[in-house]
C-alpha cells in the first residue's frame, strides 16, 4: 500500500512526492523536506506513535492503518488541539483516518447504515488475504458500529439468535451486538459482505477490491482534503457528498 500510494502521488499533476520512509527510517528525516502531508500505511502497533510524531514534525496526516480505538483517537484529538491552539486555518494540522479508501467500500458502509433500521437481522463478513495482521478488518468494525448506531437510533432491540451451543468462534466476533466474521484466504485482496434479513427477504451489500489500485483515488482525495480540515476526520465518507 505504501509503494502504491507513492506511485499514485507521483502520477498526480497537482501533488509532489518529496520523501519516502520505510520501517527502519526515522520520521525526523522529514525535517526540511518540504512535506506538508504524510500518508501513513504501517501496522496497528505503530500507527498511533507515528501519527503523534508526524504532528510534532508539523505535518497533516492521512492514515490507512486500522486498529484505532476511541481512546487512541481521543489522544490524537487532544494532541491536535494543543498543536493548533492559536494558529489560523492555513497553519492548523489535520489527521484523516480512513478504514477503507475504496469508493465501493465507503458506499457499502454508508448504504448499510441507511438500511440497518429496516431489517430485523444484520451480520458482516469480511474476506482478506492471509497476510493481513488484524481481524476483523477496520472496515468491518466500522460497518458493524454504523449498523449498531442505526439500529439503536431506530429503537431496535437485540437481533434474533437462538444459538445455545457452539464451537468457539463459530458465530464470529460481536461488535456492538453485530456479529462479524473474518475470512483469510490466499487469492483474496479485500472484500466485504453485509447481510441484512427480514422474514422472507434478504438484502446483500457486497464490495470487492481486486487490486490495490482501487484505493488510490481515495488516498489522493484524502491528501488533498486533509489540509483544509483541522482536527481528526474519521472516514472518507466525511469528505464525500453522500447526503
Amino acid at each position: 500500500m505504501g509503494q502504491a500510494a507513492c506511485d499514485a502521488v507521483e502520477s498526480a499533476d497537482d501533488l509532489e512526492l518529496v520523501a519516502k520512509l520505510g520501517s527502519a527510517d526515522s520520521i525526523d528525516a522529514l525535517a526540511g523536506s518540504g512535506a506538508t502531508v504524510a500518508v501513513e500505511f504501517t501496522v496497528p502497533g505503530a500507527t498511533e506513535a507515528n501519527v503523534h510524531a508526524l504532528i510534532d514534525a508539523g505535518l497533516s496526516v492521512v492514515v490507512g492503518t486500522t486498529g484505532w480505538t476511541d481512546e487512541s483517537l481521543d489522544r490524537v484529538r487532544r494532541h491536535l488541539e494543543e498543536r493548533n491552539a492559536g494558529r489560523d486555518g492555513d497553519d492548523a494540522l489535520g489527521v484523516l483516518i480512513a478504514p477503507n479508501f475504496a469508493l465501493s467500500a465507503v458506499l457499502a458502509m454508508t448504504f448499510a447504515k441507511q438500511a440497518a433500521r429496516f431489517f430485523e437481522s444484520a451480520e458482516v463478513v469480511e474476506l482478506h488475504h492471509p497476510n493481513k495482521v488484524d481481524a476483523p478488518s477496520g472496515t468491518a468494525l466500522t460497518t458493524a458500529r454504523h449498523i449498531a448506531e442505526a439500529r439503536a437510533a431506530a429503537g431496535l432491540g437485540a437481533m434474533p439468535d437462538a444459538t445455545q451451543t457452539q464451537v468457539d468462534g463459530a458465530r464470529g466476533a460481536v461488535v456492538d451486538g453485530v456479529h462479524v466474521h473474518a475470512v483469510r484466504l490466499r487469492g483474496l485482496v479485500a472484500h466485504e459482505e453485509i447481510l441484512l434479513g427480514n422474514p422472507g427477504e434478504q438484502l446483500t451489500i457486497r464490495t470487492d477490491s481486486f487490486d490495490r489500485s482501487s484505493f488510490m483515488p481515495g488516498v489522493l482525495l484524502a491528501v488533498r482534503e486533509v489540509v483544509g480540515r483541522p482536527g481528526v476526520t474519521f472516514g472518507l465518507d466525511q469528505v464525500l457528498d453522500l447526503s
